[in-house]
């Protein structure tokens, strides 16, 4: 989870097409903070960690619930959309038909918690449809989390690229210099998980993953979380990244990490 996180932070104070669209820039400033990305992240992981491998659907479906509601309450200033912040204090959440990119950015847990990739999205998908349960919604979560497995199961590039736009049709053939001229600010699932995804194709190693994803501009503090996490599965973590990244994380948060890094080993 340290890519996704990581990619939140970094993006966050660029949010908003407030960058220049450049790679050249601190990699951390006063402003690197985790948002809800992170916050919905470390639901998701605590949900999952928290359930046997024989849970039903709907025991899914209800833990996570339980968990991003818990822990949205716990950070209820970390940046929520409106009908996301209301869903989190409903005393019967339901889906709202979403297809917002929120369901992408926080299934990054589910990309390494599986043995296969039929299970994988799956998961994905019941993560995603507690809330996000248009079809757009649930593709973005299967298909970054589908890019994190076969990442970290050693797929080449290529292989994630081929599989990605054979499963979910997304346009993988711009480049990044082709996009990033007219991209803007947009919160849907289709608008920014290709792009996210082809970052991480571009990309050379993990940290140039994470500045061509903010190269790009637009929902920036999402698209490199999403971009972000896929890279971490290909290209692993550098330690003094996930040493800064420890350093801006609450106890509590810290603990599901730890824990959930112990779980995939």
């Amino acid at each position: 989870m340290y890519g996704a996180i990581l990619g939140d932070m970094i993006g966050a104070p660029y949010e908003f097409d407030r960058g220049d669209k450049t790679k050249d820039f601190p990699l951390f400033s006063r402003g690197s903070e985790f948002t809800d990305d992170s916050v919905m992240t470390i639901a998701v992981a605590e949900a999952l960690l928290g359930l046997g491998r024989d849970a039903d659907d709907e025991t899914v479906r209800q833990a996570v619930t339980r968990s991003m509601q818990a822990w949205g309450r716990k950070y209820p200033y970390a940046g929520y959309g409106g009908r996301f912040r209301g869903w989190l204090t409903e005393r019967d959440p339901q889906p709202y038909n979403s297809w917002g990119n929120g369901s992408a950015m926080r299934v990054s847990p589910v990309g390494w918690l599986y043995d296969t990739i039929e299970e994988t999205r799956k998961y994905a998908g019941l993560t995603a449809e507690v809330t996000h349960n248009h079809p757009e919604g649930i593709k973005g979560a299967e298909s970054t989390s589908s890019a994190i497995y076969l990442a970290r199961t050693g797929s080449s590039k290529e292989d994630i690229k081929d599989y990605i736009v054979r499963e979910f049709g997304y346009d993988l053939s711009r480049t990044c210099d082709e996009i990033r001229p007219y991209y803007h600010h947009v919160e849907s699932c289709q608008e920014t998980v290709p792009e996210a995804i082809t970052a991480f194709l571009e990309g050379m190693d993990f940290e140039d993953v994470i500045r061509t994803a903010v190269s790009l501009g637009g929902d920036c503090d999402t698209l490199t979380c999403i971009a972000g996490s896929i890279a971490e599965a290909f290209y692993g973590v550098p330690d003094e990244l996930k040493a800064e990244c420890r350093k801006r994380l609450p106890g509590d948060m810290l603990a599901v990490l730890e824990r959930f890094e112990k779980a995939v080993g």
